[in-house]
């Protein structure tokens, strides 16, 4: 089915959400036919964020909203769901839309596999009817579901759509671009050489990817590293906590501006928690790349000025490999909570691999590395 026929079918003029590749067509398709549009689509930080940001837009419209996102996103529209729009409190009818990774039978990654076992079950316990859209899905199919949806929708309940891998397509293309230089695997290199066998927390998608194939093309171990494959948004947090208990251990957190706009507040706890031990570095290309491109808000906000304000003791911008190279080394003797926003580019390699050990190897191989530790 195409993307705008299930548009069509769902029939809302307000869409929000946190972009999925699952649902990379609906995506592109928004972004043609709205753009960036407070009134009409809005990409924002976190599931949850969506789903208020929808229930404001219902009670000023009294129309049904439409939220889409990965099916990792239902833990963060839990609180909202059970306790904002659930027809026991306020009634606000919605409609998620969900990718579905991990789905059982269907080849995922390891962080998807769970996720994916248990997609259904969540819906069902938090009372939302819901139907699945497969490749073989027919716009009448579509309709049928949506028709059969709207008497639920009209007495105050969420109902879902679950997107099966290429259940919607899309004959157009959207490309999302910027004017920065550097690559990320570069300052991801770079970061790997200066950090000197401290450890590094790195934050989900494919800057992990780049960093275990950075240590496989130099011939390294993994042990330094903690890749977070998934839990978008946490890797900060994690560092946090490594961070406290190994104070006399320099700590590296790479992340990403999406995953830091979608629990910005992570910032206020390692400001106010102020570890002199802890460098975070957010690589900012402006996107959420890994799931297709879409942009994030990270150029209409200053992300090194938000972590000063948090307490972060020293932040600075970067843009150039000279003046990373600088900073980094300089974050390493300086002792100071540090949080560094490098400016890069989109994009990747083509040929660019996943890691080929498990979570768990990666878990074991860590905490064996870390308890050598003071």
């Amino acid at each position: 089915m195409q993307a705008r026929q299930f548009i069509d079918i769902l029939g809302a003029d307000f869409y929000t959400g946190v972009p999925d590749s699952q649902l990379k067509a609906l995506c592109s398709c928004l972004l043609r036919r709205y753009g960036v549009d407070p009134k009409h689509h809005v990409i924002a930080a976190n599931e949850g964020n969506c789903a208020a940001l929808a229930a404001g837009y219902h009670l000023a419209t009294g129309k049904v909203p439409v939220v889409y996102m990965q099916n990792s996103g239902e833990g963060n529209i839990v609180n909202p769901v059970a306790s904002l729009l659930h027809d026991d409190v306020y009634g606000i009818p919605m409609i998620f839309v969900i990718g579905w990774r991990g789905e059982p039978g269907v080849k995922d990654e390891p962080q998807h596999v769970y996720q994916g076992r248990i997609t259904c079950q969540l819906l069902k316990d938090l009372g939302i009817d819901y139907t699945i859209v497969s490749p073989e899905t027919t716009v009448e199919e579509a309709e049928q579901a949506m028709e059969g949806f709207r008497a639920q929708l009209a007495q105050g309940r969420d109902v879902a759509f679950i997107i099966r891998k290429e259940a919607l397509t899309d004959s157009g293309k959207v490309e999302n671009r910027n004017r920065r230089t550097l690559i990320r695997e570069d300052v991801i290199r770079t970061i790997a050489a200066c950090s000197e066998g401290d450890p590094i927390v790195s934050t989900t998608g494919k800057a992990s990817r780049e960093l275990f194939e950075i240590r496989e093309q130099r011939g390294e171990g993994h042990e330094n590293d903690f890749l977070t494959v998934g839990s978008m948004g946490h890797a900060s947090s994690i560092a946090l906590g490594i961070a406290s208990q190994k104070e006399q251990t320099t700590v590296w957190c790479i992340d990403g501006d999406g995953a830091a706009l979608m629990h910005m507040g992570a910032l206020a706890v390692i400001g106010a928690c102020r570890p002199d031990n802890l460098v975070h570095i957010v690589i900012d290309n402006e996107a959420h790349e890994t799931v297709g491109g879409m942009p994030t808000v990270s150029p209409a906000i200053q992300l090194a000025g938000i972590a000063r304000d948090c307490g972060y003791a020293y932040t600075a911008e970067i843009d150039t490999m000279e003046a990373l190279v600088s900073e980094l080394k300089a974050a390493r003797a300086r002792k100071q909570l540090t949080f560094l926003q490098v400016h890069c580019a989109l994009g990747s390699r083509k040929d660019l691999g996943r890691p080929t050990t498990t979570p768990k190897q990666n878990k074991a191989a860590f905490m064996k590395r870390l308890a050598e530790e003071a």
